[in-house]
């Protein structure tokens, strides 16, 4: 009877994550993630129709938002570092870029220390424009050009550093285009360089 050995290899040259079992036998697997993505925006002052957004992995919510809802309310960005392996978070992340021009700064470094080949999600919640100014360029960096975003407008995207032709991007620059039909987004990435196979608003 033979004790087998089991070990893991994540290769981003080859697309694949290799489980080698010693004696020869080498098996591939390549996993597709589902990444299902709703923004909210808030309208006025009043709680109105209780708009809600969500982060979804493979169908699991891994983060959610409402405005006057029964979900915090997490204005600004939220960044979620997805495991390509697992499709679960590794690390999270909220700012606040309507409340002040610091937490822009601290959005632009988590955008910044992502390592190469890091798959980002973002999305937005109530107001993410009035101090997002210094994260613009970080963000430009990995394909989501979001400038042109007028206060409480939305967008959301996915991203992997270092390819940013891949970006999937959704925004909608109005508060009340944003508060009736908010950026959503809908992606299925395969393989370990995450190829976008499929994406629809």
């Amino acid at each position: 009877m033979y004790a087998y050995c089991i070990s893991t290899v994540y290769d981003r040259t080859i697309d694949t994550v290799v489980t080698v079992i010693w004696h020869n036998v080498v098996v591939f697997f390549v996993g597709d993630c589902s990444v299902d993505v709703l923004a909210y925006s808030a309208s006025g002052s009043n709680c109105l129709g209780h708009p809600a957004g969500f982060v979804k992995l493979n169908g699991v919510a891994a983060w959610r938002g409402s405005w006057c809802g029964i979900y915090p309310n997490d204005r600004g960005v939220t960044m979620l570092l997805v495991d390509p392996v697992t499709c679960s978070v590794k690390r999270f992340g909220r700012y606040d870029t309507y409340m002040d021009a610091y937490t822009a700064g601290q959005l632009a470094k988590y955008v910044q220390t992502a390592d190469h080949g890091d798959i980002v999600v973002g999305v937005t919640a109530d107001e993410p424009r009035s101090n997002l100014n210094r994260a613009l360029p970080a963000l430009r960096e990995i394909g989501v050009e979001v400038g042109d975003v007028q206060r409480r407008g939305s967008f959301c995207f996915v991203a992997q550093k270092g390819f940013p032709t891949k970006t999937v991007l959704r925004k909608v620059l109005t508060e009340a285009e944003s508060y009736a039909n908010p950026a959503r987004l809908n992606a299925t990435i395969s393989g370990n360089t995450f190829t976008v196979v499929s994406s629809h608003c």
